[in-house]
């Protein structure tokens, strides 16, 4: 996997977490326990800091950034949608980031909130605990989301973490 130190800004993967071969990660990056990364995602930590928590799952082709004044952290039981772009905000525990979203600085998104896919939430926006942010730019949607709905998707994205370490193999 392509896992490159910036200088002295060197990435740190929790050796229970997964990152697939054709995904890239570099810089001042850390990975928690049980963390999938997927193909084709980037994570890179080269202006600012990436945190991802525990058991969160960043889809194929995420692009994750930071800049130098706006840290990116994305919480435990967190699944990041495919194609999401997420750059200097802030995702709280226990959310979903849907697929072709983007995440703009200083986004906040609560505990256990949902961004649609294809959502573009504007700067400086907080999604509140359990609420929606859908459509372009994003419109809320308060008390839309039950507590504990995503677990399962994090349930599999771990699972498909450790199949993927064990079982992945190159053919050609």
């Amino acid at each position: 996997m392509p896992v490159y130190a910036l200088g002295d800004l060197v990435p740190e993967i929790h050796p229970e977490a997964y990152v697939h071969p054709e995904a890239t990660v570099i810089g001042q990056v850390s990975v928690g326990a049980g963390s999938t990364v997927w193909p084709g995602a980037v994570l890179r930590g080269d202006y600012g800091r990436i945190s991802v928590g525990e058991r969160t799952s960043i889809q194929d082709g995420t692009v994750v950034h930071a800049t130098e004044e706006l840290e990116t952290k994305i919480g435990s039981d967190c699944v990041v949608g495919h194609i999401a772009h997420l750059e200097g905000c802030v995702v709280e525990d226990g959310c979903l980031v849907g697929s072709g979203s983007v995440l703009l600085h200083r986004v906040l998104v609560r505990s256990g909130g949902l961004v649609g896919a294809g959502a573009v939430v504007a700067p400086g926006t907080e999604v509140p605990a359990r609420a929606m942010a859908l459509g372009v730019p994003a419109k809320i949607r308060l008390d839309a989301v039950q507590e504990g709905s995503f677990a399962d998707a994090v349930d599999r994205y771990v699972a498909n973490g450790k199949r993927y370490a064990q079982e992945l193999r190159r053919i050609d």
